[in-house]
């Protein structure tokens, strides 16, 4: 097992709990090992080591093999977002007492588990003079935390007698962000004013509310009309974390899939390039269908690469771009759901993959009838698999659940559209897309080995 990986693995996972913050720390891990904002290059030649980034939520790494672009590249696509809670446009409001930040949940969540567990905030700001703040609340011993509350047992009848999808609402996915007691005194003031605490609260002026702000102002110097144009995603607070007396598997958020994008980042940076171009992709937006300007949908990825065509080739040919996506390998880096022995019914066991089991391969995903499916082709997977047994590498092939359960999807039937031979290949998860999801540490040892190997593909 490789031990030093798997502690920068958790570290990776503590400071990148955004898309953002991803990017900066895979800008940070690549410049450390000679790469270069592709802006700083008029041309490139064999050898040369770029990154390009799209709005700071998406990077591709690329090393310059020797080989013309128009064969192909190896290409490592990972996603970087994870499933969360976002704040709206107008968040804050106040309810009696308690003042509350307004989300709307971003991704397939159970809306349940995010109930009474500590949350943080993390995000930027943006503000009308150009200038942007960073936002990272509840993460530091000494910071306050945020929770979404629940009821009490004693009163939830009428509740339990819901579907588990319909008893917690999207619109009830609201942080606790502070707590108003009036003294007194004020309560003396405001009848002597004649105050209607109601109609108080109705203007926005409530006093619980504005020291909420006042807080903001004085630590971010934030204005509330700010916020308007903000970016703040709620996660869960705290480390990951070794699970197991054995210390053999990993606890922690956004697994699904800063797994599979850490060890292709880490998997390019320790290679060394020979023939072919290789690529490390990390896009945005997968959990919600890869839509948007940094999502695997867009022209993002076909953009990135042009750039690097322009540098490389005497004339820039849109032939050359079409024919190395045609031309190029790639593992769709994305996780599967691993074998739950405690709900085997949902499963095809033997198809299914289980943590411990090493690098899960998925000829297939989608749902019923393999809807959004690329399906591999048969020849791609021999060589592949030839690829793995000459590097000692353990893997397994599986799909995600039994076939009239469900489904999921990867990036990889966008890049398909290229032409280009694509295959799911990650690790299996436990409790996926819950704000704590379960890793095995073997695992993630053989996915690095197995993407190094796969990197050095012709």
């Amino acid at each position: 097992m490789n031990e030093k990986l798997i502690e920068e693995y958790k570290k990776f996972l503590d400071k990148g709990k955004t898309e953002r913050e991803c990017v900066k720390e895979i800008i940070k891990i690549a410049q450390e090992k000679g790469y270069k904002d592709i802006s700083e290059f008029s041309t490139l030649k064999t050898g040369d080591k770029v990154y390009v980034t799209k709005m700071n939520k998406a990077i591709a790494l690329f090393e310059i093999g020797s080989e013309d672009m128009e064969k192909g590249m190896n290409i490592l696509g990972a996603h970087l977002d994870s499933p969360r809670l976002d704040a709206k446009q107008n968040p804050l409001y106040e309810k009696e007492n308690l003042t509350y930040l307004n989300t709307h949940y971003y991704g397939g969540i159970k809306k349940y588990q995010w109930t009474t567990i500590p949350l943080a905030i993390h995000g930027v700001v943006c503000k009308k003079d150009g200038s942007s703040v960073n936002v990272i609340i509840g993460e530091n011993n000494e910071d306050p935390v945020f929770c979404i509350s629940d009821i009490l047992p004693h009163l939830a009848q009428e509740q339990m007698k819901d579907k588990a999808s319909d008893f917690i609402k999207g619109e009830d996915l609201d942080l606790i962000m502070g707590l108003g007691i009036s003294s007194d005194c004020d309560k003396e003031n405001s009848e002597k004013n004649h105050v209607d605490e109601k109609e108080q609260n109705k203007s926005g002026n409530s006093k619980n509310k504005e020291l909420i702000l006042s807080l903001l102002k004085e630590k971010y110097n934030i204005e509330e009309s700010d916020l308007k144009s903000a970016e703040l995603e709620i996660v869960p607070a705290g480390k990951a974390r070794d699970l197991g007396l054995d210390r053999s598997m990993i606890l922690g958020y956004g697994q699904d899939d800063r797994s599979c994008a850490y060890d292709s980042v880490m998997a390019m940076l320790d290679t060394e390039c020979k023939q072919r171009t290789k690529c490390c992709l990390c896009v945005d937006k997968e959990e919600i269908g890869s839509m948007g300007a940094t999502g695997m949908a867009s022209n993002l990825f076909e953009n990135m690469v042009a750039e690097v065509i322009a540098r490389t080739e005497n004339v820039y040919s849109e032939l050359t771009l079409r024919r190395c996506l045609a031309n190029s390998f790639m593992l769709s880096s994305d996780v599967n759901s691993a074998y739950d022995p405690m709900n085997a019914s949902l499963y095809d066991k033997e198809n299914s993959s289980v943590l411990g089991g090493g690098v899960a391969f998925q000829k297939y995903t989608g749902s019923r009838g393999k809807s959004g499916a690329s399906d591999a082709n048969p020849e791609f997977i021999a060589k592949v698999r030839n690829l793995m047994d000459n590097a000692c590498v353990k893997y397994q092939m599986a799909e995600l659940g039994k076939v009239d359960q469900g489904g999921g999807g990867t990036i990889a039937y966008h890049a398909a559209k290229y032409g280009m031979n694509v295959l799911d290949a990650g690790i299996a998860v436990l409790s996926m897309h819950a704000p704590w999801e379960i890793t095995s540490k073997e695992d993630l040892s053989q996915l690095y080995e197995c993407y190094k190997s796969f990197l050095d593909i012709v």
